[in-house]
């Protein structure tokens, strides 16, 4: 069974477009809420199981190399079967990881959590493979990246609603040395992700297939996909960019209730989770002010802004002591915020036949949080602060992509500030140039109009 020809965004009514886009939206709240809960978790188990903080990442290991080796098949499958069941088969691995908690729990076996979260991760990465591609080709590229965020300032949302629930229920009284609270949250993010399947299977989602965005880009003579995938170097070079990216994001979440613990200001567990939450919340917000910026600004160039300015303030947050440090991780989180969805929609931009494909590989890039969090956690055991230098080379290669991008760009057609779509450009190069006569139209026309003169006198 193969997915249809399928359609594109522009053969979609208006309410279809809202049900299919709100509908693809809530998953993002799924994996913000397991996202949002793996960092606390961290400090958690470092103190129920007493292990170290590089032991501890096995976690952030298990999650994010779930990516790495799980993406691939996810979109190998969403091309030969569509969105739809690539939805439900990432919700059903989902469930059945949360499910797992309970005896890993019960149990109090480290090895469990960790296995557990392995299978909650392959369905993650399959849902995010559906989800960011789905979203990125839901209308027109000159606001994917716009798009995108919008979805992703849900997965905000879900993210700081984790930490608050642990600073409540992890790590107060008697649940400090307890798993019995964890059980019963990872039983409740079970029951969402069925929930959502159910849903699924009731809704008639439209399907948006690589041949139907590869006939509207060969229609304006944009012919990217005509090069085997190996040389899609936008994609690719977007991968390595993610790859860093994401571990260097990680890397900075998975230390940041140790990082404010160890300041040693009087922060306790519970109220660093309760600030991490907070953290949580600024890079929401910054998410959806990015909305804002990038319905106007070329998203390259802001995200080279934004990369530079990660890079500073990781290397800031390394180096400040006390309060200023935590200020300096707060700044960190704002201007992480855009930079995930954007290396995505620009990677996968103009794929057209390779769309899922290049989508797969770019979540792939996930994985680099499997390796980042142990090499910065092999620091942070000797010195919290200063580990996160760790994260300051994972935004510069992001930087850097960002503005081999615009370099290109400006090569290829001049500096762009504001975003633009390029193929409504090309559209409409057509279009003029169809109604505009050529200089062999007028010469022609000219040739008859001697001839018919001639006729006359003759």
């Amino acid at each position: 069974m193969v997915a249809s020809q399928g359609i594109t965004a522009g053969d979609l009514s208006r309410g279809r477009w809202i049900f299919a886009f709100s509908l693809v939206t809530s998953l993002f709240f799924t994996w913000g809420f397991a996202y949002g809960l793996l960092d606390v978790l961290n400090a958690h188990f470092q103190q129920i199981f007493g292990i170290s903080k590089l032991q501890s990442t096995l976690l952030q290991l298990a999650y994010f190399g779930a990516y790495l080796v799980f993406s691939p098949f996810a979109s190998i499958f969403m091309n030969r079967y569509g969105y739809k069941k690539g939805i439900h088969i990432g919700l059903g691995l989902y469930s059945i990881g949360a499910i797992f908690f309970w005896p890993s729990a019960k149990f109090q076996k480290y090895g469990g959590f960790v296995g557990s979260t392995f299978v909650i991760s392959c369905g993650l990465s399959t849902l995010e493979v559906a989800a960011n591609s789905y979203i990125s080709v839901l209308g027109s590229p000159k606001y994917a990246a716009a798009r995108l965020n919008f979805s992703q300032g849900f997965q905000g949302v879900a993210s700081f609603a984790g930490p608050m629930i642990a600073s409540r229920w992890f790590f107060l009284g008697k649940n400090a040395t307890s798993l019995d609270t964890v059980q019963w949250v990872y039983l409740a993010v079970s029951g969402l992700g069925i929930v959502l399947n159910v849903l699924f299977c009731f809704c008639d989602l439209p399907e948006i297939t690589g041949d139907a965005l590869a006939k509207e880009m060969h229609e304006v003579g944009l012919t990217n996909d005509d090069q085997p995938f190996w040389k899609q170097y936008r994609c690719i070079f977007g991968w390595v960019a993610q790859t860093a990216y994401v571990g260097a994001q990680v890397g900075v979440a998975s230390f940041a209730v140790n990082y404010m613990v160890d300041q040693n200001i009087g922060i306790s567990k519970s109220h660093a989770s309760q600030l991490f939450s907070y953290c949580q919340i600024t890079f929401t917000v910054g998410r959806f002010i990015g909305v804002g910026l990038l319905n106007f600004i070329d998203p390259a160039l802001l995200l080279t802004i934004y990369g530079i300015a990660c890079s500073a303030f990781s290397m800031a947050v390394a180096f400040s002591p006390g309060v200023a440090g935590i200020g300096c991780l707060f700044t960190l989180f704002f201007f992480e915020s855009i930079c995930y969805p954007v290396i995505f929609t620009l990677g996968t931009k103009n794929l057209g036949k390779y769309t899922k494909r290049g989508s797969g590989l770019i979540v792939m890039g996930v994985g680099g949080g499997a390796w980042y969090p142990p090499a910065q956690g092999s620091l942070a055991d000797r010195n919290t602060r200063l580990s996160y230098v760790v994260p300051f080379t994972g935004y510069v290669a992001m930087t850097i992509y960002a503005i081999g991008i615009v370099i290109h760009q400006t090569i290829k057609g001049g500096f762009r500030f504001r975003t633009v779509d390029e193929i409504e450009q090309l559209r409409d190069q057509i279009v003029e140039s169809k109604s505009t006569p050529s200089d062999e139209d007028i010469d022609e026309k000219k040739r008859a109009s001697d001839v018919f003169i001639e006729n006359i006198r003759a």
